[in-house]
C-alpha cells in the first residue's frame, strides 16, 4: 500500500521539472526576450535567404547569402528612417511642446469640435471634460516619470539593437544543423512526433511574424495617406504610433484609436466624425479581411483564449507578455493537437524511455 510507485515518481519528477523550467524562464525573461526577438527577426529575413540560396552559384557559401540579406535589411531600415524619421521626430517635438496648451481646460471648449446636435450640451460636456482633464493631470507626472525611466532603461540597453541582429544571423546560419542534431538525439521513436511539432511551429512563427509586419506596414501606409488627405494634425506621427501598436494584439490597435481621436480632438480637428468613420471602416477591414487572410494558417486560437492570454500576459510581463500571448497560446495548441493525434506514438516514446 505504501510501496514506491515508479510511474508516479516519474510523473511527479516531470511535473517538478516543468515547474522549475517555467520558473527559470520567468527569472531569465529579459534574456529570453532578446532571444525571442532575434527569432522573430530571423523569420522575417529567412525567406530572402532562401530566395538567394535558390539562385546563387553553387560555390557561394550560405554565410555570404545571409550577409547579403542583412546588408539589404540595414539599407532598407536606414532608408525608411531617413524618409520618415525626420518628419515623425519634428511632429513629436511639436506635439510635446503644444501638449500643455492642448490640455488647458480653459481652451478646450473653443477648440474641440462637436456635431450640431451636441452643441446645446457643450457647456455640460465642457464641465465633464474639464473634470476628467484635471483628474488626469494629477496622474500625468507619475506616468511621465515612469515613461522617462523606461526611455532611460531602453537607452542603456541599446546594445540589444546590435545583439538581436547578431543572434538572428547565427540562428539563420545554424538553424538547419540544430534541428538535425535535436531530432537525431531523440531517437527513431520520438523523432516523428517532434518533427511534426517543429514543422507546425515553423509555420506558426513564419506566418505570425510576416503577418505582423504586413499589418503594421498596411496600417502605417493607409493611416498616413488618409490622415494627410483629411488634414489631421501630426498625421505621420499618429500613423507611426498606430503602426507600432499594431503588433500588440487587441490592446495595441484600441490604444492607437484612443490616442488618435484624443490628439485630433484636442488639436481642434473639425472633421472628427469622418475620422472616426474611417477608423471604424479600416478596423473592420483589417480585423475581418486582412488579418484572417494573413494569419490563415497556424495562428488559430479562440477569441476567448486570446483575451484570457492577454490578461495573463499582462500580469506576468506587461506589454511584452501581451505581445507574446498569441504565439504562445498557438504553440501550446500545436503541442496539444499533435500529442492528442498521436497517442500510440507517445506510448511508444514513453515505453522506450523506460
Amino acid at each position: 500500500m505504501f510501496g514506491f510507485d515508479v510511474r508516479i515518481a516519474r510523473v511527479v519528477w516531470t511535473g517538478l521539472l516543468v515547474v522549475f523550467l517555467l520558473f527559470a524562464a520567468y527569472s531569465l525573461r529579459s534574456t529570453l526576450l532578446v532571444v525571442v526577438f532575434a527569432i522573430f527577426f530571423s523569420y522575417l529575413l529567412y525567406p530572402l535567404v532562401e530566395l538567394i540560396e535558390r539562385f546563387k552559384p553553387v560555390r557561394l557559401p550560405r554565410t555570404v547569402s545571409i550577409g547579403i540579406v542583412f546588408i539589404f535589411a540595414v539599407l532598407v531600415f536606414g532608408a525608411a528612417g531617413a524618409l520618415f524619421g525626420t518628419t515623425i521626430t519634428e511632429e513629436a517635438m511639436r506635439l510635446s511642446q503644444q501638449l500643455p496648451t492642448l490640455l488647458d481646460p480653459a481652451n478646450i471648449s473653443a477648440r474641440v469640435p462637436l456635431p450640431d446636435f451636441l452643441e446645446p450640451q457643450r457647456a455640460r460636456i465642457l464641465v465633464f471634460v474639464t473634470e476628467q482633464v484635471q483628474a488626469g493631470t494629477g496622474q500625468a507626472l507619475p506616468i511621465a516619470q515612469r515613461l522617462g525611466l523606461g526611455v532611460v532603461h531602453a537607452a542603456t540597453n541599446l546594445i540589444y539593437l546590435i545583439l538581436i541582429p547578431v543572434l538572428s544571423f547565427l540562428l539563420i546560419k545554424e538553424a538547419p544543423l540544430l534541428r538535425t542534431e535535436f531530432l537525431s538525439s531523440l531517437g527513431a521513436v520520438s523523432a516523428p512526433l517532434w518533427r511534426g511539432i517543429l514543422d507546425d511551429l515553423d509555420v506558426l512563427l513564419s506566418k505570425y511574424v510576416r503577418a505582423l509586419l504586413l499589418l503594421s506596414m498596411a496600417t502605417f501606409t493607409v493611416y498616413s495617406l488618409v490622415f494627410s488627405a483629411l488634414g489631421v494634425p501630426y498625421s505621420l506621427l499618429l500613423a507611426g504610433v498606430a503602426g507600432l501598436l499594431e503588433v500588440i494584439p487587441f490592446v495595441g490597435p484600441l490604444s492607437a484609436v484612443v490616442i488618435i481621436l484624443c490628439v485630433a480632438a484636442f488639436s481642434g480637428f473639425s472633421h472628427l466624425l469622418w475620422l472616426l468613420i474611417f477608423i471604424i471602416a479600416y478596423r473592420m477591414f483589417q480585423d475581418y479581411v486582412l488579418n484572417p487572410m494573413l494569419m490563415s494558417e497556424g495562428v488559430e486560437v479562440s477569441p476567448l483564449l486570446i483575451i484570457v492570454g492577454l490578461l495573463a500576459g499582462d500580469e506576468l510581463a506587461g506589454v511584452t507578455g501581451i505581445f507574446l500571448s498569441v504565439p504562445v497560446l498557438a504553440a501550446i495548441k500545436i503541442l496539444l493537437v499533435r500529442m492528442r493525434s498521436s497517442p500510440d506514438l507517445i506510448d511508444r516514446t514513453t515505453n522506450a524511455s523506460h
